[in-house]
Parts: C-alpha cells; sequence; structure tokens
C-alpha cells in the first residue's frame, strides 16, 4: 500500500527509501513485531475468556501436559493478524508471488481455523475429518501453484546441480501443491511443546529471506548457478513480517505458554514456507533447512506404518518430541535442542547456494 503511494508521487524526499526491498523489509518486521506485542495481551485474555476450558489435552499424552488444561489455543491469530497488516503495509501489491503466499498463509490459517474451533467447541482433540482437511488444503495449494507457476514457469531445480534438471510441465502443479501440504502438515505436527515450532519457523524464514532475495537478483543467481525467478525479492517483507509476528508471539508462547499457536498458525506458517520454496524453485532445500519438521513427520508416519503391521511401536510416542519427554528430557530442554538442530539444518540448507 505504502509502495503504490510512494510510487504514485514519484518516491519524492524519504519515501524513495520505499524503493527498496531491504528497507521495506526491515519495515515489516518491525510493524509485525510491535503489532503482536501491542494487541497480544487483550488478544489472549478475549480468548481466555471465549474459550473457557481452552485447547482440549490429549489424555494419552505425557502427563505433565495436564497441568496445561485451560491455556487458550488459536493464537496463531495474532500472527496471522500482525503479518496480514504489515504485509499488505509493505509489500508492492502488483506481486503475484506475495499474493499467492498469502493466500496459502490465509486459506490454511482458515482451515487450522475450523479445525481448532471444532476441538474447542466439542471439547475433543479430534478435529476437522483428515479427509476434508486434506481436500481445502490440496485445492489452495494447487491454485496457488497453478498461480506462481505461470510466470515462474515449471523446471525443478536440485540442490548441488546447476541449471534445471527437467521441465515438469504441468505436473509442477501437483507437485507444488504436496510440498506445500506436506511441509504445512510437517510444522502442524511439530507444534507441540511450548515454543518448539515457533522459533523454527523462524529460523527457516530467515534462511529462505536470504533465498527469495538471491533468486530475486539477476546477478546473484547467476554468480551462484541458481534459478532467477524476477519478483521473488518481495517475498522478503513476507518471511521477515512472519519473523516479527513469530518473534512477538514468542513472548507470549514461551514456556509455561500464555497460549498456544493452534492449528490456526502452525498449518498456516508450514503453508506458507512451502508456498515460498515452490515460488522459488528451492523445494528440496526447504527439505533441508525444515529438516526439524520433516523429522517431526516422518516420526509419525513410522510410529502408524509398524504399530497398523506389528502392533508394536519404535518410539515411545509420536511426533518425535514426546518420544524423548518420555526418554526424561524435561520439555524446555526438548524445545531448546530442537532449536540448535534447526539452526544447523539452515546453515547446511543455505550452504547448497554454493555448492553448485
Amino acid at each position: 500500500m505504502l509502495y503504490l503511494f510512494a510510487e504514485w508521487v514519484d518516491f519524492a524526499g524519504p519515501l524513495n527509501l520505499i524503493r527498496y526491498i531491504t528497507f521495506r523489509a526491515g519495515a515489516a518486521t518491525a510493524t509485525a513485531l510491535v503489532i503482536g506485542l501491542l494487541l497480544g495481551p487483550a488478544f489472549i485474555a478475549w480468548l481466555r475468556k471465549v474459550q473457557g476450558k481452552g485447547q482440549p489435552i490429549r489424555a494419552d499424552g505425557p502427563q505433565s501436559h495436564l497441568a496445561k488444561r485451560g491455556t487458550p489455543t488459536m493464537g496463531g491469530l495474532l500472527i496471522l493478524i500482525s503479518v496480514a497488516v504489515s504485509v499488505l503495509l509493505w509489500m508492492d501489491l502488483t506481486n503475484v508471488y506475495v499474493w499467492s503466499v498469502l493466500l496459502v498463509t490465509a486459506g490454511f490459517g482458515l482451515i487450522g481455523f475450523l479445525d481448532d474451533y471444532d476441538k474447542v467447541k466439542k471439547a475433543s482433540s479430534a478435529g476437522l475429518s483428515a479427509k476434508m482437511r486434506l481436500f481445502l488444503e490440496f485445492s489452495i495449494a494447487g491454485l496457488a501453484t497453478w498461480l506462481m507457476v505461470r510466470v515462474s514457469g515449471t523446471e525443478l531445480f536440485l540442490p548441488f546441480f546447476q541449471g534445471a534438471v527437467v521441465d515438469l510441465s504441468w505436473l509442477y502443479i501437483p507437485f507444488g501443491a504436496f510440498v506445500i501440504v506436506a511441509f504445512g502438515n510437517a510444522v502442524n505436527l511439530t507444534d507441540g511443546l511450548d515454543g518448539l515450532a515457533t522459533m523454527p519457523v523462524i529460523i527457516a524464514s530467515v534462511a529462505f529471506t536470504l533465498i527469495a532475495y538471491l533468486v530475486g537478483n539477476a546477478v546473484f543467481a547467476s554468480y551462484l548457478g541458481i534459478p532467477h525467478v524476477l519478483g521473488t525479492g518481495d517475498l522478503t517483507v513476507l518471511l521477515l513480517a512472519i519473523c516479527g509476528a513469530g518473534l512477538a508471539f514468542l513472548w507470549f508462547n514461551a514456556p509455561p505458554a500464555a497460549v498456544f499457536m493452534g492449528d490456526t498458525g502452525s498449518l498456516a506458517l508450514g503453508g506458507a514456507l512451502g508456498a515460498v520454496a515452490v515460488a522459488t524453485h528451492h523445494e528440496f532445500v526447504l527439505a533441508i533447512i525444515g529438516g526439524l519438521f520433516v523429522l517431526e513427520a516422518v516420526s509419525v508416519i513410522i510410529q502408524v506404518f509398524f504399530y497398523k503391521r506389528t502392533g508394536r511401536r519404535v518410539f515411545r510416542m509420536a511426533p518425535i518430541h514426546h518420544h524423548f519427554e518420555q526418554m526424561g528430557w524435561s520439555e524446555p530442554t526438548v524445545v531448546i535442542r530442537f532449536w540448535i538442530i534447526s539452526f544447523v539444518l539452515a546453515l547446511a540448507g543455505l550452504s547448497t547456494l554454493k555448492l553448485r
């Protein structure tokens, strides 16, 4: 919005700063952070009032979690409000990639909200049916992918290889949709401890801020041998807005959490990262940078697969963060160690930019 206004007055005076993506990205971070911190206390009080008993706690989960009963959920709404206001204020409103990622973020956030609402209303941890969730998620992700590939192309790029490996043509749409849906649900599965998902999302967003900026710059993309997608540089505004909103939310979500992110936030943020990876053609790098989320999802798949066939569990409890809790690790220990893993994986993913 401010970008179009500055363009209308020909970027006169201080408004000339808005020409620069780096300025708008920094401003988006500060805006989202301030909005989140200012709205947080009143917003959480309102959630506590309307939800009453808060998010239902799994009876078969770690017994230490029973003390969290009454904590309100749907805190992801605070993140989404902060991100939406900040991005719409500072983005270039003509950028198709930002709109596409916002579509996924808002759409997945709505699905998560309906799921959280169903859980709170019925005082159950079940939520929406898996079939309904996946249908809605793939519909939104498929539309967003189609919007992006019309501009960015359908070539598939792999880490450690220069240039496109293969042109997937129309198959890129289901491939991109799968990446978005899979990562959205992987982040959703990770959100089981206070602060566990929030910081890794911030770390992954920072890593993809650099990737989006480099991919959107013809000179840097050519030097590094990575795909050049004109316009993806503006995704840095959205990604750093997520960082600012995430830091504000973490202020209230730090142990002991005053509010839970819920599916509203985790599904939306995971979908947003997946959509950014599709826009920048760095889907496989996302699997490295977001390796912690992949590990969480794989642990659930392994647990379900072996339990259905043998009646025995590979892990003491899935997702894997609960396994370590059952081993005797305290919740803060699990959270901080997983943050460290996330940071190391982000560095590993960024190293692939040069190793081509």
